[in-house]
Order: C-alpha cells, then structure tokens, then sequence
C-alpha cells in the first residue's frame, strides 16, 4: 500500500512524539496526516501530483480534537481543523489520483476523510480509555507541514513529493 502523508515541522513533530511517549508508543514512521491511501500510486501518477502541489499552498494544521473512531480497529486521534483551505488541498490530490491509482481507500476519499493524527491504532477497548486518560486534556498543535510524501507501508520507503516553503507565512 502507498499512502500520501503530510508529515510536520520540528515543533509540533515533538509535541506530538511527546504525547506518543507518554502512551508508550513507539512509531516507525514519524507523525503524520494522511490524505490518500492507495494499493499503488504509480511514477506517472507521482510526477502529476509534484506538479500540482508545486502550485499549492500548503495550510497549517490545527490538531485541535483528542478523539477516537472504531472501524474494524479502535483509534485515538488528535483530530485537525477541517477547513476550506485544508479541503482544497485534499481535493486537488484526489483530482489528481481520481481513476488513475489501484485499489483507493474509501476511507481517505472526498466526503469520507477524516483528517487526524493517529496516535493509537489497533487495541482493545480498555487500553483505548486507558490511552485517553493518559492524554487527556491535550493542548491544541500547530502543525506547519513540512513536507508532503508517498511512504511505502510494507518497506517504509518514503518519496518526497514536495518540501514546504521555509518562507514565513
């Protein structure tokens, strides 16, 4: 599978290992927002979507919610603020991706995105509460993204799509 993540500046990326560690959780890859999930997203495809986020601007992220969704997994969250800069990214990739990429998770799609920060996935019921507690109360994040990327989730590969402006904004 290949998932197109934002991945956050050196602030918020401590802010949120800081939250990880006091949940005792050891991540592979670092924080992270996902915006697609696909069985394969192709070079052709990823040349198209480096031309487009070159004309992006990439909008900060405010990781404002501690909160949990069950699919068939349990998952605590730190949920972002879902506005019409964040979902005109999010379209313009899907745009981008739309027929062109294997087997789209529904999850990620326009309309079904959930925008977050996962800090716990896959446990059960009592050690979900137990890792609310832990966290809770959770002080908002400002997250900048730092770079947007394809990350490989079987070998972890990671290839860069685009590295956010060091301009101040």
């Amino acid at each position: 599978m290949h998932a197109l993540v934002a991945f956050f500046d050196a602030d918020a990326e401590r802010r949120i290992v800081g939250l990880l560690n006091n949940l005792g959780v050891e991540q592979s890859l670092a924080p992270h927002l996902t915006y697609a999930v696909a069985g394969t997203i192709g070079p052709k495809v990823r040349k198209e979507l480096r031309e487009d986020l070159e004309r992006l601007w990439l909008p900060d992220l405010y990781l404002h919610t501690l909160g949990t969704f069950s699919t068939s997994e349990n998952v605590l969250m730190l949920g972002a603020v879902v506005d019409t800069e964040l979902l005109a990214v999010h379209s313009a990739i899907h745009d981008v991706l739309a027929n062109k990429v294997k087997n789209p998770s529904a999850y990620y799609l326009p309309g079904n995105w959930v925008p977050h920060c996962t800090l716990v996935h896959d446990v059960d019921d009592d050690a979900m509460k137990a890792a609310f507690a832990a966290v809770f109360p959770v002080e908002p994040i400002r997250a900048k993204v730092r770079e947007v990327s394809i990350v490989d989730t079987q070998t972890g590969e990671i290839d860069v799509l685009k590295k956010a402006s060091t301009a101040p904004r």
